[in-house]
């Protein structure tokens, strides 16, 4: 495997690209109507896709991922070297804290926040570990 491309799907794209922009400090790689496009440490990439993209892509196959609207159905792990700064970062482009910064029982320090789409994204500083 050369890449891991993680793809949310999102209700409103345009404002969860608004949101990774400013969580993570940089604009996408590809922002063009049905797909915005992350790069991720490590080469991974972080796929936005409208709801109504895929739902198309793969009709009736796929149940609607409009019907789980904001119940988590993924959580996004971010090994960061300032987790409480992308924190803060997160809750002030509008995503809701569901945990402070603190140490985990697996010795890392983990913040959590909602996205706009309902994604738990965690903000982890790992000792030891490069972000």
């Amino acid at each position: 495997m050369r890449v891991a491309h993680f793809i949310l799907y999102t209700a409103d794209q345009e404002a969860s690209t608004q949101f990774y922009a400013f969580v993570l400090g940089r604009p996408p790689r590809l922002h063009v109507p049905g797909m915005t496009e992350f790069e991720l440490t490590g080469g991974a990439v972080l796929g936005l896709m409208p709801e109504a993209g895929i739902k198309r892509l793969l009709g009736d196959a796929l149940p609607d991922p409009a019907q789980a609207a904001g119940v988590p159905r993924a959580e996004l792990y971010l090994v960061v070297q300032d987790a409480a700064g992308y924190l803060a970062r997160a809750v002030a482009g509008g995503g809701r804290e569901l945990s402070a910064v603190q140490r985990r029982d697996w010795g890392a320090e983990v913040g959590y926040v909602l996205d706009p789409d309902g994604y738990v994204v965690a903000f982890a500083r790992e000792e030891g570990r490069e972000a």
